[in-house]
């Protein structure tokens, strides 16, 4: 008797939750098909992250394995104050780079199964009941059908704007300049200061935070790593968002500013202000990087996340704040999830099975985000938002 084929899904995004779903979703015994709009592998736009016990979870449901190298482990956080005293609290913790969690996941995804350089433009669903499918339709003119479509496609998720069309993230008032610079950078007193912790300044409207991560290599020893540095400052919205988000070719963006965009007028600014604020041997991350980089903090809960044969996923669902840590978890937790249930079950019974279970914990992570940026920034969001 012939093997029924596997189920399939059309997974739309080939970052990492693009690529968590697909990973998982095989494990499941499903076909998963990536597309991708950028026709080129994506770069390390988000620096560093904090290794999440859900990222674990899935990677070892794949079959994936972390290793012991794959992070930079951190004893303690280190809160620092402007004049330069310190106060250490143990916290145990691994940080992971970016793109070593994206080239790890991407080297375990069949390259067959990876659509570069196709744009999702519409989708239609056909069939009822059990059979039936989604037909996705992409720039290029090709059509895809499956039996699910899952959008892994970000804030401005595509997918969503047809089930959602009048949904967006929504601007918090502040924004994250990010930087990352070889280890072997940093002055002799940073070294010392930051050596096996995650540092904070917490400031009056503003706050600094820095750890080391994987070198570009994924070479974890010391003096070859990276240190990863985030400070999160409010900006008015309105001409003065404007001209941060605008570019050194004087492209305007909308949500972020990738390594080597910002102007040199801006980093100049970011620079000062970082003498002005900062401690010394934070304020020298700042100066010494010279392609800092930039993201706009923003909120946005979906009120569902399965509509028919459609699954919204990661931040084309909900858009959590950094502070609580959990962006490539959160994705993580929607993708494993999806695949146990998908793994036991009808696909619609499973879908609904998946949406029970995500989303009252993702709605609650966003507004937790929503009150530890409060803390953080006071009143300067208020008074800019």
């Amino acid at each position: 008797m012939a093997k029924s084929p596997s189920p399939k899904a059309i997974i739309i995004g080939g970052s990492l939750g693009g690529l968590l779903t697909a990973v998982c979703l095989r494990a499941a015994g499903w076909d998963a098909q990536v597309f991708e709009r950028s026709p080129l592998a994506l770069d390390s736009r988000g620096g560093g992250l904090v290794l999440q016990p859900a990222v674990e979870a899935a990677l070892d449901f794949a079959g994936i394995p972390a290793g012991p190298d794959f992070g930079v482990p951190s004893r303690d956080r280190t809160f620092v104050s402007r004049n330069g005293s310190i106060r250490r609290m143990y916290m145990p913790q691994t940080q992971i780079a970016w793109n070593g969690l994206y080239q790890r996941l991407r080297q375990a995804v069949d390259p067959a199964t990876l659509h570069a350089g196709e744009t999702f433009v519409s989708f239609a669903e056909e069939g009822a009941g059990a059979g039936r499918r989604v037909s996705v339709r992409f720039a290029s003119g090709r059509v895809e059908q499956g039996d699910l479509l899952v959008a892994a496609d970000g804030p401005l998720s595509a997918v969503r704007s047809q089930v959602l069309p009048d949904a967006a993230p929504r601007y918090a008032g502040y924004a994250a300049w990010r930087g990352v610079l070889p280890e072997r950078a940093l002055t002799e007193g940073a070294r010392e200061l930051l050596q096996g912790t995650f540092a904070f300044q917490d400031g009056r409207g503003h706050q600094f935070l820095t750890y080391a991560i994987p070198g570009e290599d994924g070479s974890v020893r010391i003096g070859e790593r990276r240190q990863n540095w985030v400070w999160y400052r409010p900006v008015a919205q309105g001409a003065m968002l404007d001209a941060v988000l605008r570019d050194r070719k004087g492209q305007q963006h909308t949500h972020s500013l990738p390594p080597g965009a910002m102007r040199d007028a801006e980093v100049r600014m970011l620079q000062l202000a970082a003498l002005d604020v900062l401690a010394p041997h934070l304020a020298s991350l700042v100066t010494a990087t010279p392609d800092p980089f930039l993201q706009l903090i923003q909120d946005y809960e979906a009120p569902h996340m399965v509509f028919g044969r459609v699954v919204l996923l990661g931040d084309a669902a909900f858009v959590a704040r950094p502070h609580t840590g959990a962006g490539a978890g959160k994705a993580a937790a929607n993708a494993l999830a999806l695949a146990e249930a998908l793994r036991t079950g009808p696909v619609d019974t499973a879908l609904a099975e998946f949406e029970a279970s995500q989303l009252p914990a993702d709605r609650q992570l966003v507004r937790w985000g929503i009150t530890l940026g409060r803390r953080i920034m006071g009143g300067a969001v208020a008074q800019l938002a």
